[in-house]
């Protein structure tokens, strides 16, 4: 057991697991033009902001919360105007009807300009926000917090250390380098309780949003279909029907812009989202107890950071797939699945679900969740039965970790062209 790893794994568990309100690539957007407003002495008449493709791609069609609009701009307005610049990804969190409608007139007046950005990272903003006299600029890159620059009025007054920081002799600067699957399968087994029950928080924010889409009045209304259609006789209930019901209604309520946040994975809403709900379901199923589901929680949570980590942050391979495969190793240890079919699991899944794209936030994200929920049901099934999509077949391989690898660079490699021709679809409609 590699119990040098377990404090790095908690600590990037909770870098990566955190509350988000509204899809991050706007709200990122939306941090970046509060970030800045907060260095002008006046109210912000001006605001442009140039963002990445992949960034792009993710904000043009999703709610931002409290707005009841969709895109880049509203999103920079609001954050310009109401934002709290040290509340992270909850920077909308406490905007009023008022400021909306201030962040409207000023896109109605043609005061917020977004264009595309050709810069070499996946995930970029700069967003300058003006007043009458003064004009600041603020960039984040290459995470949806991670500011890199502070400029006002021409002036650095913040730029990070372009030098990476050391690794310590003890922890290597990628937690993962020396990690497998089955590493992160005993970590989650064995770690002490106490030190990782934090991660039950994801249960409770992810299934207050899963209760308000159920409402049936956010997006495609996709999770209250099904209950709809339940309740009707025309499906029946059960477990695979719950894991999707849950699971797409969150996401239903999470990309409409419903004003709860959604504990995130990997700077995602609906990865984190993907990541808790259908492991939640099966623990209610299975009536596990508290301790039992915090371990699910956190074999599915980390599963998905590991999975992610070996792809770029925002690709055109859906997130909500390899969030998915977290949770797969959660259900399928529930459901009373050792390592072998975990394994087994994630395999399956990479050889049914790998090649969904992400074609930007929106809506119908939710049926992309629901689609790997699903799979991930599927999977879970087969390996129980001691059947999974052989090392033989397409771009899978006899192990796990080899399997998570090959789709990754997938993902990394010709998927890169696939994102650019998605983009070019998009901005031409």
């Amino acid at each position: 057991m590699k119990k040098h790893l377990w404090t790095g794994f908690i600590e990037t568990v909770k870098k990566e697991v955190v509350p988000a309100l509204g899809c991050t690539e706007p709200v990122s957007v939306a941090l970046a033009a509060a970030i800045a407003a907060r260095h002008l002495k006046g109210k912000a008449n001006r605001i442009e902001a140039s963002v990445s493709p992949n960034l792009m791609k993710n904000g043009m069609g999703v709610g931002v919360p409290g707005t009841g609009m969709v895109g880049l701009p509203i999103a920079a307005a609001v954050g310009a105007l109401a934002g709290e610049p040290d509340a992270g990804l909850e920077v909308l969190k406490n905007i009023t009807p008022d400021d909306v409608d201030k962040a409207r007139l000023m896109l109605d007046q043609q005061q917020v300009s977004v264009g595309v950005a050709q810069v070499s990272n996946i995930l970029f903003a700069k967003v300058t926000v003006s007043d009458e006299t003064d004009q600041a600029t603020v960039i984040i890159a290459d995470g949806h917090t991670n500011v890199v620059s502070i400029d006002v009025n021409g002036d650095a007054v913040f730029i990070i250390d372009p030098q990476p920081k050391q690794a310590s002799k003890h922890q290597p600067e990628n937690i993962f380098s020396d990690a497998s699957a089955h590493d992160i399968y005993e970590f989650a087994l064995n770690v002490p309780i106490e030190d990782i029950q934090f991660i039950t928080e994801s249960l409770e924010l992810n299934d207050a949003l899963s209760q308000e889409g159920l409402t049936g009045q956010y997006g495609l209304q996709i999770g209250a279909m099904f209950q709809r259609n339940v309740d009707r006789g025309l499906l029946s209930g059960g477990l695979l029907t719950n894991v999707l019901c849950r699971t797409s209604a969150a996401s239903d309520a999470r990309m409409d812009g419903a004003m709860k946040p959604a504990m995130s994975n990997s700077g995602s809403g609906n990865q984190g989202i993907a990541a808790t709900m259908p492991v939640a379901v099966v623990a209610e199923h299975v009536k596990a107890d508290p301790e039992t589901t915090a371990r699910a929680l956190m074999m599915s949570h980390l599963m998905a950071i590991y999975i992610k980590s070996y792809q770029n942050k925002l690709s055109a391979l859906c997130g909500a797939t390899t969030a998915s495969m977290g949770a797969v190793a959660g259900m399928t240890w529930l459901l009373g699945g050792r390592f072998e079919q975990i394994s087994s699991a994630i395999c399956s899944m990479i050889g049914d679900i790998t090649g969904i794209i992400c074609d930007g936030a929106k809506t119908s994200c939710a049926m992309k969740v629901s689609s790997s929920a699903s799979a991930a049901v599927k999977a879970a099934l087969m390996a129980l039965d001691g059947m999974r999509v052989s090392g033989n077949e397409g771009i899978v391989a006899d192990d796990v970790d080899s399997s998570i690898r090959n789709m990754s660079a997938l993902a990394n490699g010709a998927m890169t062209h696939t994102d650019v021709q998605i983009l070019d679809i998009m901005v031409h409609k």
